[in-house]
């Protein structure tokens, strides 16, 4: 199963790498205006801060600032392989850190996932099931298992779609994922 998740997370890898920029930012922008619809009327919302070549949340986020909700963003642990939560008010206090992943350095403002009503998750793949695959390090499904309460939606670009993920036990699946053509309905 491990062998087959790396074989799938390679070819993934690539078929993301392969589109151009100026095509994912486009497929971004579609996918927050999609995502901006779907998470209402969520007030507290955690949202994945994207690195080249994930999907772009900026405009998500800044839409969710100008319209009064609260943001929170996760700070990666590789200590403990774990995720801590921060508020954010503005982008602006955003740096590259762990993973090259843009997270509030310096400005933390410590959040409660209790008082989180949806989570914008990354993929690295998905299938129409709610599937997902990440990156390997399971970051959020351990996360998401400890907060069952969390509304989960997954983006990615539909070429990161594949027949089915291989789900394993500890895998969360995603109640909604939103691709730049399709949302998907799968819990």
């Amino acid at each position: 199963m491990l062998v087959h998740k790396e074989a799938i997370r390679s070819e993934l890898r690539e078929r993301r790498w392969s589109l151009p920029e100026d095509e994912r930012i486009l497929m971004s922008k579609k996918i927050c205006m999609t995502l901006s619809q779907v998470v209402h009327p969520c007030d507290t919302v955690l949202v994945y801060c994207a690195k080249d070549p994930e999907v772009e949340t900026c405009w998500f986020i800044d839409h969710l600032l100008q319209n009064d909700r609260k943001v929170i963003v996760p700070i990666i642990e590789e200590e403990t392989v774990g995720l801590r939560l921060s508020y954010i008010q503005t982008r602006e206090v955003l740096t590259p850190s762990t993973f090259h992943v843009p997270e509030p350095v310096g400005y933390e403002i410590p959040a409660d996932p209790e008082h989180i009503s949806c989570a914008i998750i990354p993929m690295l793949g998905f299938d129409q099931t709610g599937g997902r695959i990440g990156y390997g390090a399971g970051y959020y499904d351990r996360f998401l298992s400890e907060h069952s309460h969390i509304r989960k939606i997954g983006i990615a670009y539909s070429v990161q779609e594949v027949p089915t993920i291989p789900v394993q036990e500890h895998d969360i699946r995603m109640d909604v994922i939103i691709t730049e053509s399709t949302t998907f309905h799968c819990s």
